[in-house]
């Protein structure tokens, strides 16, 4: 298990999968749970690093792997190799690291929103996968575009200008315009989906998280965030039934999804359903969440269960 002074660059080593060079996460097991294994998929706009204080949290209970995403965290892209960064390859993706990593192992799978959407394409793709999976946890996942709480008009506009970006021409704009570390500073908290995450901030933590979301948005792949974005505004993931029980964590307040349709699309695909509401004020902890803050997507009930498990 984890000590407190150690970092996630402590625990990270190259990954190689598939032709895609990138890196992966593994703490070993702690004492009290040596044969736990804790399979955990980030979202979008991520890295490693962004999520080590979720990671401290879950690795009392078990090992835990973390692996980037294609096009995430600075790993390659799946342009890379001639695919697009769809869905469906990249539940493809996610099940060859399955496949290798726990070969005669049960694992717990963590997916943490757009983490979730991978996860569940996988086992629906994949249903040999399923009776692997001893656990399945959705940290604030959806399963369907109707999730989302945008307006119409704000998701039309969402869709066009996601779709947009994904040529070529118009992510090598993105990339050196948009995303420039002056550009970001002076626009990007004030964007529409950005105000919350520095809602209440002093001058010195807004630097801070802006600091981190610079790093952010040059670790992920422009093309590869655009295209997952589309995905996911437009995303249907309902049409085929996963014989899995499903332990849904979502927050208290969330700006992106509305909490009742997730329920009643997550019932459709899972054999059973069961909620938590934490008390987050926003979709996930901030960008700078150490243990303490991640604390709150691992709530009392589910802790319960993984002590159990």
């Amino acid at each position: 298990m984890a000590t407190k002074d150690k970092q996630a660059a402590d625990y990270i080593v190259p990954l190689n999968m598939n032709g895609l060079e990138g890196r992966m996460l593994h703490m070993p097991a702690p004492k009290a749970h040596p044969n736990r294994e804790i399979l955990i998929v980030y979202g979008h706009h991520s890295s490693i690093e962004r999520w080590w204080g979720l990671t401290q949290n879950f690795n009392r209970y078990g090992a835990v792997t973390m692996p980037d995403l294609p096009g995430f965290g600075g790993m390659e892209s799946m342009y890379n190799i001639g695919k697009k960064p769809d869905l469906d390859n990249m539940a493809d993706y996610l099940a060859s690291f399955v496949k290798w990593r726990y070969k005669r192992k049960r694992v717990s799978i963590v997916g943490l929103s757009f983490g979730f959407l991978v996860t569940t394409r996988m086992l629906q793709r994949y249903p040999e996968l399923v009776k692997k999976v001893d656990f399945l946890i959705s940290a604030v996942g959806f399963s369907h575009y109707d999730d989302f709480v945008f307006t119409k008009p704000r998701m039309m506009a969402y869709r066009i200008a996601s779709r947009a970006v994904t040529t070529r021409p118009m992510a090598f704009l993105f990339r050196y315009i948009a995303l420039d570390p002056a550009v970001l500073r002076l626009a990007y908290k004030r964007t529409f989906n950005a105000k919350k995450k520095f809602a209440g901030a002093d001058a010195d933590l807004s630097k801070r998280l802006m600091d981190m979301e610079i790093v952010l948005w040059h670790a992920n792949d422009p093309r590869t965030h655009m295209y997952t974005t589309y995905q996911m505004l437009t995303v249907d993931n309902c049409q085929n039934q996963i014989d899995l029980p499903v332990w849904h964590v979502s927050a208290g307040v969330d700006q992106y999804f509305d909490a009742h349709r997730v329920e009643q699309h997550l019932r459709v695909i899972f054999k059973d359903f069961h909620e938590i509401r934490n008390d987050s004020v926003r979709h996930a902890p901030s960008v700078l969440a150490d243990a303490k803050e991640a604390a709150s997507f691992i709530p009392h009930e589910l802790r319960r269960a993984l002590q159990k498990k």
